[in-house]
């Protein structure tokens, strides 16, 4: 089962959180987890402009954030510090100071939690800024999730991999849902031929 801490008015709440579980044990979560830009990257609610490292544990993210109504900009650093349990993302700029990723075992898996810190500013500044809160942690969860599934299911087959890594790391998340919709319907067409073929060979043969 999932946790979410709902994220509800950043003014008087400094952070959020939310956690899921896995079927990767600690070492292969951590190690899923860091590579930062597809971490990122898997996060529905952010189309990127460019992602790119810029030295040791150190990447440059910018784009447009679509977790508000109104959709809002963004450009920053961002650090990257082990942590006894995980990893913590240090923010050059903006409202959010940082993120914690936090692992532990859970069953046979583990359980990955999220916490996002708002603790850069003080209550009256986030009160002007609370256009700049990033509200899509819930849906970032949910979809870490399934692709970690996904990772540990078909993680072994390098086509797989090179096709997440080249093709669908890179687009943007409209385009992702567009072609799963394409795919998705050639399975269908493709169904259905096979099924006019196999009656007409079973009336005609």
């Amino acid at each position: 089962m999932n946790e979410v801490a709902p994220k509800n008015n950043p003014a008087s709440s400094d952070s959020a959180w939310a956690s899921i579980k896995t079927p990767l044990s600690v070492d292969e979560l951590k190690n899923f987890c860091r590579d930062i830009i597809r971490l990122y990257r898997i996060n529905p609610m952010l189309e990127f402009k460019e992602t790119k490292s810029i030295g040791e544990n150190e990447y440059f993210f910018s784009g447009k954030n679509i977790s508000h109504e109104t959709a809002f900009e963004f450009e920053f650093n961002l650090k990257v510090r082990e942590t006894e349990n995980g990893f913590e993302v240090i923010y050059s700029k903006g409202i959010k100071s940082s993120t914690d990723f936090s692992m532990e075992a859970a069953g046979s898996g583990s359980k990955l939690t999220i916490t996002e810190h708002y603790d850069r500013m003080s209550v009256a500044e986030r009160k002007t800024h609370l256009g700049e809160v990033d509200k899509s942690l819930t849906n970032w969860a949910e979809y870490l999730q399934r692709f970690i599934i996904m990772w540990k299911k078909w993680s072994r087959l390098g086509p797989w991999r090179w096709y997440m890594h080249t093709v669908w790391q890179p687009m943007k998340p409209m385009a992702r849902r567009i072609t799963y919709m394409i795919l998705w319907i050639t399975v269908v067409e493709v169904a259905l031929i096979t099924l006019g073929v196999g009656i007409y060979f079973s009336e005609f043969s």
